[in-house]
C-alpha cells in the first residue's frame, strides 16, 4: 500500500490542475458516525467538498489547509463575503464541547432560550473542579462530594437538553476529544481557551465563550472574524532530548503572546510526517498562549495510526477519500511564513511569568543565574491537557527508570496528571505509572488540577520565592499555585523529569552529569518509548452517560437558596441614549488577563452563580493609580475599597461605569464570566489599547462595548479619576466613537476618538442588551 505521504502530493499536484474537482473523484457520500459515542451523526465530507467548490470557484487562487475547513464550513458558501483578516465569516461547526466551569454558565443560558434540545452535537466534560491534593482517588471522591449539586445539575440538564455528559474522573477535555470526537477537516468549538488541541487531529478546533457555544447548540450560524493564516514550515526531524513542545515553545518565542492573535498557524512541510498524532496536538494546544484563533495539521499517517489505535479505523478511511483537501493546496500563500529546522532545534524552557520568554537548554543555566530566578527546583508537575499522552508518559518514564537504575529517584516533589481514565489506565497496565510511583510521584486524578489554579499546595507559604517546572501551557503569574512569587516555567515533560532528578534548574541533561548511589557520575540517557501501545488503549472504567431515549420525564432543578447554581435573569437593553458623567471604575495598567479579570482556583465553584462570582471581579488587576491590585476609590464616598466593592455601590446608586485597561486586555482562558461580571454590576464599556479575541467577541455577547484607542497613546492621557461621556449614539459600523475626558484635576474637556470592531448583528446584540436576548426574541417570534 502506498503511504499517505505520497497521495498527499499526488492529491496537490491533482487539486493543481484540477481545482474544481467533484464529489464523484471519491464515493464521500457514504456515512460514517462522527464518534463512536454517538448515533445518527455523521461526518459529511460530501457537503463540506461542495462548499469548498463553490468558495473555489468564487476565488480562484490556491487555498490553505485553515482555509479549507472554515470554508467548507459556511452557511452561506454562495453569499459570504471572504476577506482574511477583515470578513465576518458565518459558519456551522460540527461538533461543540464544553468543560465543566464553563458549562454550567452555558446550559443555564441554553435554558433561558427556551429550546427543548441542542441542535448541534455537544458534549459536557467534568475536568476543571477538582483539586489536587493528596492523590487521585482521594482527590477525585472529595470533589465529588464538594461539587455533588453541579454535578448533578450537569448530569440532569444534560440529559434533558440532548448532551453527552463525561463524569468526574473521565480526564481533560482536550484529551477526550482527541481520543473520541476529533476528525480531519472537522470544525469544533469548545468552551476552554486550549481547545486547539483537537487540530493534532487536523481538525480546526476553536476555543470559545459560552455565549459561542450556546449559539451552536441553538442551532444559529457562528461568527467569527475571517483569521489570517500563518505558515509554519517545518524541515527535518525531531531528536534526542527534543520533543514536539520545543517547536511550540520555540514559536512561542518568536510571535510572542500576542503574536498570533486574530490568525490560525498552520503547520506544514516534510518535517510534520516525523511528529506523532499527540506531539501535534501538544504543539496545537499551546499555540493558544499566542493569541492564535486555533492551530493545525494536514492530515498524514501519524493521524490515522491514531485513528486506528483509538477504534476509529472507518473515519481515517473515510479521511483517505478525502485526502487531498485536508492539506494546504500547492501555492497557497501565508500571511506570515516561519521556517524551522527541527534537526537543529534545541530543547526549550519557557517562562517565568509568561509562555512566550523562551529559552534554549544550552543557555538556561546562565539566564538563571542573571536573572536571579530560584535555582532550587521545589516541584516537577508533568501531564495536563498539553502533555498528557503515551508518547508524553513512555518517554518520562524511560528518564525516570534510566536514574532509578543509578540507585536515584526525584529529588524535588513530583506530581503526574494523566490526561484521561484511557491514559491512566493504558500506563498502569504497561508499567508506567508503577515506574513513576517508585520514582517518588504523586499521581493526580484525570483532571486539570494545578495547571488551572486547583492545587492545594502546602511545600511552600504564599510569597515564597520558589521555581516549579511543568508540562502545562500557561504560567502567569500566581496561575498555578495563587503564589504570585513562584516562578513558574513550562518545557517538555521529558526536561521536567529530568530536572526533578538534579533538584535545580542549573542542570542540562544533554550535557550535565548526576551522581548515581555508587558515586559515579553518569549522563542520563535520551528519552525513548512508543508513540502508541503496542497492545492497543485501555479504556479503563466507564465514565460516559449517554442522554436518554426519552428525555420528556427528566427535570433540571437550581434550588433558589443554592451559592453554586443561579438562574438568569436577561440584562437591560440600551435606553438609546449617550452615557454621560460616568467614573473610570479602575485604569488598569499592563497586563490584564482573565485570570486577572475573573480568577480561577477557589472561585470556580461559583461558575454556575454570577453573583457570587462577582465578587472576584478584576481583584488582580493592577491599578495605575496606586500600583496596587483590588483598591480603588470609590467616588461617592472618597474611600478605597475593593473593586467589586466598588461597582456594586455604583449599581446600586444607578451609576454605570467603564474600565480603562492596557494591550491585549483579556488574554487567557475563554472565560466568559470575565465579561458577564462586568456586565452585571453595572459596567457599560471596556475601553482599552487592544483585544485579545475571545474576550472582545464575548464582552459583545454580553452587551458591553468593547472599544480600543484609536491612538493607543491616549491610554496616557486618561487619568484614574477622571470622569466620561460616551457617544453612543455614534455607534455604527466601521464608524468611530467619541469618548469626552472631563479631567479630574481640573482644565477643558477633551474627545477621544475609539474604534470597534461592531457589525451589524452584534449592534443589535448590543441594542437587546445581549446576544442572548436578540436570540430569546428571535426564538418567540
Amino acid at each position: 500500500m502506498q503511504k499517505f505521504s505520497r497521495l498527499g502530493r499526488v492529491g496537490q499536484s491533482l487539486a493543481s490542475r484540477r481545482q474544481l474537482a467533484t464529489v464523484s473523484d471519491a464515493p464521500l457520500s457514504r456515512k460514517v458516525e462522527m464518534t463512536n459515542w454517538e448515533k445518527g451523526h455523521y461526518i459529511n465530507y460530501k457537503k463540506m467538498n461542495e462548499n469548498l467548490n463553490i468558495v473555489r470557484q468564487r476565488l480562484n487562487r490556491p487555498l490553505t489547509y485553515a482555509e479549507k475547513i472554515l470554508y467548507s464550513h459556511l452557511d452561506d458558501p454562495h453569499g459570504q463575503d471572504i476577506e482574511r483578516g477583515k470578513s465576518y465569516l458565518k459558519l456551522r461547526p460540527d461538533r461543540v464541547a464544553c468543560q465543566d466551569a464553563t458549562a454550567q454558565m452555558a446550559i443555564l443560558q441554553f435554558m433561558s432560550a427556551g429550546m427543548p434540545s441542542v441542535a448541534t452535537p455537544t458534549t459536557v466534560h467534568c475536568d476543571h473542579l477538582i483539586e489536587a491534593q493528596v492523590g487521585g482517588e482521594k482527590d477525585l471522591a472529595r470533589a465529588t462530594d464538594i461539587n455533588k449539586e453541579v454535578y448533578d445539575f450537569l448530569s440532569t440538564s444534560c440529559a434533558k437538553y440532548n448532551i453527552g455528559f463525561w463524569k468526574p474522573g473521565s480526564g481533560i477535555i482536550h484529551q477526550i476529544l482527541l481520543e473520541n470526537y476529533a476528525f480531519p477537516g472537522g470544525l469544533l468549538i469548545g468552551t476552554d481557551s486550549h481547545t486547539p488541541n483537537a487540530g493534532g487531529l487536523g481538525m480546526a478546533a476553536i476555543g470559545v465563550g459560552g455565549a459561542d457555544a450556546v449559539d451552536v447548540m441553538a442551532n444559529l450560524p457562528w461568527e467569527l472574524k475571517a483569521p489570517k493564516v500563518i505558515g509554519v514550515k517545518l524541515t527535518g526531524q525531531l531528536s534526542g532530548w527534543t520533543s514536539p513542545k520545543d517547536i511550540i515553545l520555540k514559536v512561542a518565542g518568536i510571535l510572542t503572546v500576542k503574536g498570533g492573535t486574530g490568525a490560525i498557524v498552520e503547520y506544514h512541510g516534510p518535517g510534520v510526517d516525523s511528529l506523532s498524532c499527540t506531539g501535534m496536538g501538544t504543539i496545537c494546544n499551546m499555540g493558544a498562549e499566542i493569541g492564535a484563533t486555533t492551530s493545525l495539521f494536514p492530515f498524514n499517517d501519524r493521524m490515522y495510526d491514531y485513528l486506528a489505535k483509538t477504534k476509529r479505523t472507518e473515519i481515517g478511511d473515510y479521511a483517505r477519500e478525502y485526502a487531498r483537501e485536508l492539506r494546504e493546496d500547492e501555492g497557497a500563500e501565508y500571511d506570515e511564513l516561519i521556517e524551522l529546522n527541527l534537526s537543529e532545534l534545541e530543547p526549550h524552557i519557557n517562562g517565568p511569568f509568561t509562555p512566550d520568554l523562551a529559552t534554549p537548554i544550552s543557555k538556561f543555566k546562565e539566564a538563571v543565574k542573571e536573572n536571579k530566578w530560584p535555582e532550587e527546583l521545589k516541584v516537577g508537575l508533568i501531564g495536563s491537557c498539553t502533555n498528557s499522552s503515551y508518547e508524553d508518559m513512555n518517554r518520562a518514564a524511560s528518564i525516570a527508570e534510566d536514574a532509578m537504575a543509578h540507585g536515584i529517584k526525584a529529588k524535588s516533589l513530583f506530581t503526574v496528571t494523566p490526561g484521561s481514565e484511557q491514559i491512566r489506565a493504558t500506563i498502569e497496565r504497561d508499567g508506567q505509572l508503577k515506574t513513576f510511583e517508585e520514582f517518588g510521584g504523586m499521581v493526580l486524578a484525570n483532571a486539570c488540577g494545578p495547571c488551572i489554579g486547583q492545587w492545594a499546595r502546602a511545600d511552600v507559604s504564599k510569597g515564597e520565592p520558589n521555581s516549579i517546572i511543568s508540562s502545562y501551557n500557561r504560567n502567569f503569574t500566581g496561575r498555578n499555585d495563587a503564589n504570585p512569587a513562584t516562578h513558574a516555567f513550562v518545557t517538555s515533560p521529558d526536561l521536567v523529569v529530568a530536572m526533578t532528578i538534579a533538584g535545580t534548574l542549573a542542570f542540562n541533561p544533554l550535557t550535565d552529569t548526576l551522581k548515581g548511589k555508587d558515586g559515579k557520575e553518569f549522563k542520563l540517557k535520551e528519552p525513548s518509548g512508543a508513540a502508541l501501545p503496542p497492545n492497543g488503549f485501555d479504556p479503563g472504567e466507564d465514565t460516559y452517560q449517554a442522554p436518554p431515549e426519552d428525555r420528556s420525564s427528566v427535570s433540571v432543578a437550581v434550588s433558589p437558596t443554592s451559592d453554586r447554581l443561579q438562574l438568569l435573569q436577561p440584562f437591560e437593553a440600551w435606553n438609546g441614549k449617550d452615557a454621560e458623567d460616568m467614573p473610570i471604575l479602575i485604569k488598569a495598567q499592563g497586563k490584564t488577563t482573565t485570570d486577572h479579570i475573573s480568577m480561577a482556583g477557589p472561585w470556580l465553584k461559583y461558575r454556575g452563580h454570577l453573583d457570587n462570582i462577582s465578587n472576584n471581579m478584576l481583584i488582580g488587576a493592577i491599578n495605575s493609580d496606586n500600583g496596587e491590585a483590588n483598591k480603588i476609590k470609590n467616588i461617592l464616598t472618597g474611600d478605597y475599597d475593593a473593586v467589586p466593592a466598588v461597582a456594586r455601590d455604583y449599581k446600586k446608586n444607578g451609576i454605570k461605569w467603564v474600565v480603562v485597561g492596557d494591550w491585549n486586555y483579556g488574554e487567557g482562558s475563554s472565560r466568559e464570566h470575565a465579561a458577564l461580571e462586568p456586565r452585571h454590576l453595572g459596567g457599560l464599556a471596556i475601553i482599552t489599547r487592544s483585544f485579545a479575541r475571545i474576550h472582545e467577541t464575548n464582552l459583545k455577547k454580553q452587551g458591553m462595548l468593547p472599544l480600543t484607542f484609536s491612538d493607543p497613546a491616549d491610554y496616557d492621557k486618561i487619568g484614574p479619576h477622571d470622569k466620561v461621556d460616551l457617544l453612543i449614539t455614534e455607534l455604527g459600523v466601521g464608524k468611530p466613537m467619541t469618548l469626552r475626558v472631563h479631567p479630574a484635576k481640573g482644565g477643558d474637556a477633551f474627545n477621544v476618538e475609539l474604534a470597534h470592531t461592531f457589525n451589524e448583528g452584534q449592534i443589535e446584540w448590543f441594542k437587546n442588551g445581549s446576544a442572548l436576548n436578540t436570540m430569546a426574541k428571535a426564538h418567540k417570534s
